[in-house]
């Protein structure tokens, strides 16, 4: 392709004279091959233009850059490279990729799911019932990727938008019609998902985390909602809302040309009644304006009827019957790292759950409590919050885990350059205000060792933060982990 062809629509300042053919697009300058454009602009945590030469040692043909200072000065030490200015570098990445990969992005109807808590499990949800009526599926966040029936790693919740498209592409090509993404507050504020337009949006709720990129959770807010507004695209045709969410009541308020299908139990046109919780069970009858199903699926808690309903509500969206819903909830898998129950021949329940904000402790316990209060059981629970990342959950989520257990074991969860003991010392403040007997230890894999051995028949061990992660981050890089196969050791060294 030209590089005038990849570059169609693309808001540049100044523009190179220069034809050359490109075949492709990175932003990594460890990625370029021979012919590719390099799309050198400034990241949360580096600044690509710093890498232009060696992208262009690599084989880069053309150079794409949203620095002017950088254009001049690079311009003249590789005069033989055609060069552009642009306004917005992610931008730029965008809608250069959707060219060259042939705009994926508009032959398949993407629902994209954001909030704090139950993203992924809705993704899931809503991937699943999908497929459940054979349509071939793009799935793209924090867990997996799925392209068809293809599983890949994950690196980010939300990718940069030539990896997405890359994926869409991919997707296209394996006969994929549909694809749902779960779209952080990160990406939305980034544009990392410039000019994907959204055929079904969700919102599942809003509770405090990652203040220490957005300050304040009016601008937390104000990069969900962005996905409401369209990012470079119109609005999405359908808004699915938590009405029995603050934060999602206001956006409901937000003018919109989106049709809005609010949910919840209590409120909401969409919503869950006759609800029965059991472990490993969740019943209800899911009521809409246009008549009743019974749901009935494998998960656990309140939290997954919210996740349920919004995923139901998303499946109608796209034009499923509400008998297909029902069908498609009763054949809903268990997500990994989102309450998963460990096997064991003991009469202990032990638990992975990624919970890592307050609000996530909080609905994780009160599940535990309503499971172990049959048998008079105790909660137990360990957590630790993560290194730089907001410093003022880290007291609230150590008052959310003593408020609501018998037992807490405080550890490390991804430290990355902090002190570990440091971020400890932080959240044990938080436990201390509520008098909950709490044991400290920096190593993780000992403290799953105290917390399951301290448990007697009938309690229920909450091993919260990590979830589906594999790795645990220190200030040195990541280092192979895995809570449920620390778990399952425990176990069967008790047995």
């Amino acid at each position: 392709m030209l590089i005038e062809e990849a570059l169609h629509g693309v808001q540049t300042v100044e523009r190179s004279h220069s034809s050359v053919d490109v075949a492709g697009v990175q932003y990594d300058s460890r990625r370029v091959n021979s012919g590719d454009i390099f799309v050198a602009m400034r990241g949360e945590t580096t600044n690509g233009n710093q890498y232009i030469g060696a992208a262009i040692e690599r084989g880069a043909r053309a150079i794409v850059t949203d620095s002017r200072e950088v254009r001049d000065r690079e311009r003249v030490v590789y005069a033989e490279r055609p060069f552009y200015l642009v306004a917005s570098g992610r931008r730029a990445l965008a809608e250069i990729s959707a060219n060259l990969f042939g705009h994926p992005e508009r032959k398949l109807a993407l629902s994209a799911v954001t909030g704090t808590n139950g993203k992924t499990t809705t993704a899931f949800l809503l991937e699943g019932m999908l497929r459940s009526i054979g349509r071939t599926c793009v799935l793209i966040g924090t867990i997996e990727t799925h392209v068809g029936n293809e599983i890949r790693v994950s690196p980010h919740t939300t990718p940069e938008a030539s990896d997405t498209l890359r994926v869409l592409a991919d997707g296209i090509n394996a006969g994929a019609t549909e694809a749902v993404m779960e779209m952080s507050s990160h990406a939305l504020e980034q544009e990392r998902v410039w000019a994907l337009p959204v055929d079904v949006a969700l919102f599942t709720n809003l509770t405090q985390d990652h203040l220490d990129y957005h300050a304040t959770m009016e601008n937390y807010f104000a990069a969900k909602a962005k996905l409401f507004e369209g990012i470079g695209t119109p609005p999405p045709k359908v808004a699915v809302i938590n009405r029995e969410d603050a934060w999602g009541r206001r956006l409901m308020q937000y003018p919109s040309r989106s049709k809005i299908m609010s949910y919840g139990v209590d409120e909401g046109e969409y919503r869950a009644e006759k609800v029965e919780l059991h472990s490993g069970e969740t019943h209800f009858v899911f009521k809409t304006p246009d008549g009743d199903v019974p749901i009935r699926s494998r998960l656990t808690g309140s939290v997954n009827v919210y996740n349920l309903l919004a995923a139901s509500c998303a499946a109608l969206a796209r034009g499923l019957s509400l008998e297909q819903v029902g069908v498609a909830a009763a054949g809903s898998l268990q997500v990994p790292g989102r309450f998963q129950v460990v096997p064991s021949s003991n009469d202990v329940t032990v638990v992975v759950d990624y919970a890592h904000t307050e609000d996530a402790l909080r609905n994780l316990i009160s599940l535990a409590r309503e499971l172990v209060k049959a048998r008079h059981g105790r909660v137990i629970i360990l957590f630790g919050c993560g290194g730089d990342r907001d410093r003022t959950k880290r007291p609230r989520m150590g008052k959310a885990a003593g408020e609501g257990s018998d037992l807490v074991v405080l550890t490390s969860d991804n430290p990355r350059s902090e002190d570990p003991m440091e971020i400890i010392q932080e959240a044990l403040t938080g436990v201390r205000e509520t008098g909950t007997n709490c044991m400290v230890e920096e190593d993780r894999a000992t403290a799953i060792d105290i917390a399951i051995r301290a448990a007697r028949p009938g309690d229920i061990v909450l091993i919260a933060g990590k979830g589906h992660e594999k790795v645990q981050i220190f200030k040195d890089g990541p280092v192979p982990f895995d809570d449920a196969a620390i778990a399952a050791q425990v176990l069967k060294e008790i047995a």
